[in-house]
């Protein structure tokens, strides 16, 4: 039996409805993944058209902040998933719009969009605690389904190979110690940052700030990642960046899988 190709992308928009304005549903209509995850929407379902929500009838479904214009997730598929959840259940996260999970018959995806820790160490914490509170409701999910993707932008560089200038930003929210150790602990649980398994060239990066026009020079962050499982890396058969993509300060990212 012929194996089936599963493309999954995921994209910090900044902005659904900017980006919407822009090439992006040229794009989504010329990539047609099979799953696409969106950070940043900055937008509620019901503030967005029909013609947004269900693109070139896909299934999807949104998750805001209380907050308008800040933080959200979106998740669109082509075939509808076997079920799915938003948020925690915890008010203190789930508040900010920041989580979906998607169940698949073969796998389930965390569409996530991490906090950024730049507004004071007390910003930190809520990142750290975050992370655990995302990794605690994910490794209780691994227990009965081994073949898991977290998707999104973590708002952190691992390594130094992952930011242009890691010695200038060593004591910036982002590449700071406490934030680095975390995606150790994430790796040592028998997660694999799956895009350094096909590509370990310098220069990847998947953001850049857009005041200083970084871009055009290539200073950028890899701070966008799919991290699978161990359990499911046999399935995986490629990991790529799109840096050529415009409409965002993030560019999309993919993930490529072979299914029987």
């Amino acid at each position: 039996m012929a194996k089936k190709e599963v493309r999954i992308f995921c994209w910090n928009v900044n902005g659904i409805r900017a980006i919407w304005k822009k090439d992006f549903p040229k794009w989504f209509k010329k990539t047609m993944p099979d799953i696409l995850c969106l950070q940043e929407t900055k937008a509620m379902a019901e503030q967005l058209d029909d013609e947004i929500k269900n693109y070139c009838g896909y299934w999807s479904n949104f998750f805001s902040a209380e907050k308008k214009g800040y933080s959200g997730v979106a998740t669109f598929s082509k075939n509808t998933p076997i079920s799915f959840k938003n948020g925690f259940g915890n008010p203190y996260f789930d508040n900010e719009g920041r989580v979906l999970q998607t169940d698949f018959k073969d796998f389930t995806i965390y569409n996530v969009y991490f906090p950024n820790g730049g507004r004071g160490p007390e910003r930190v914490k809520y990142k750290l605690d975050f992370y655990n509170e995302l990794f605690f409701h994910i490794e209780k999910k691994r227990k009965k389904q081994k073949n898991i993707i977290v998707c999104g932008d973590y708002n952190t560089a691992h390594k130094e190979i992952d930011l242009a200038r890691p010695k200038e930003n060593s004591n910036n929210t982002g590449f700071l110690k406490e934030e680095r150790a975390w995606i150790d602990q994430i790796v040592n649980l028998g997660y694999v940052d799956i895009f350094r398994e096909y590509n370990k060239k310098p220069d990847q990066f998947t953001y850049w700030d857009q005041i200083t026009r970084s871009r055009e020079r290539n200073v950028g962050w890899r701070i966008d990642y799919f991290f699978v499982t161990n359990e499911m890396r046999g399935i995986v058969s490629d990991a790529r960046i799109h840096q050529k993509v415009m409409g965002s300060d993030h560019c999309p990212i993919e993930l490529v899988l072979k299914m029987q």
